[in-house]
């Protein structure tokens, strides 16, 4: 009976043996499969951070072109802020010195338009002095008065041609102010 129980002892090792080698086995294959799923994963992986690098690179790239057209950009825009308000500092000078040349021009015409009407008065004086001196003195003495008369005349006219010459002036004055004006505004449009 020993050697029958001897016997069978080997036997249930083996088949034990046998059956774990078989789940080792199975074991084994389930491992090797999930090792291959676990090294798609991270071939899959490593493809898309690869892409990934890619697409951020590029979108550094594009970043940092659109950075520099941005800096461009703002520099242009700050020299036309500036060619601006130059250009209206301009204007608002050139509109001063046209207001302070109309306000001479008028000066002028009122001074003038005083002095026509002083030598209107002046003249009527004049006239009715001859009048009354015509009625007082000798006949004889009429051409010299007359002579006088004239003389004073003369230089209120005189006195007229200049004031008329200097409003004259003035306004070419005036003129050229206005040209100039519009040359710079042209200038600053083509500039533009």
């Amino acid at each position: 009976m020993s050697e029958q129980g001897g016997g069978d002892l080997p036997e249930p090792k083996i088949e034990q043996l046998m059956a774990k080698l078989r789940m080792l086995q199975q074991e084994k294959r389930q491992l090797e499969e999930e090792v291959r799923d676990a090294q798609s994963v991270h071939d899959n992986l490593q493809k898309e951070l690869a892409d990934l690098q890619t697409e951020a690179n590029e979108l550094e790239g594009i970043h940092k072109d659109k950075k520099d057209a941005s800096s461009k950009l703002q520099l242009q825009c700050e020299d036309s802020e500036q060619d601006l308000n130059k250009q209206l500092k301009q204007n608002k000078t050139n509109e001063q010195l046209l207001e302070r040349y109309r306000c001479e021009i008028e000066e002028v015409k009122l001074k003038h338009r005083k002095l026509r009407l002083r030598f209107e008065n002046q003249l009527l004086q004049l006239i009715e002095q001859h009048k009354q001196l015509d009625y007082a003195f000798n006949p004889k003495r009429l051409p010299d008065e007359l002579k006088k008369a004239e003389d004073i005349k003369h230089q209120l006219s005189s006195a007229e041609q200049v004031k008329l010459a200097q409003l004259h002036k003035l306004d070419e004055e005036v003129e050229e102010a206005k040209k100039q004006k519009q040359f710079e505004t042209e200038d600053a449009q083509i500039l533009e």
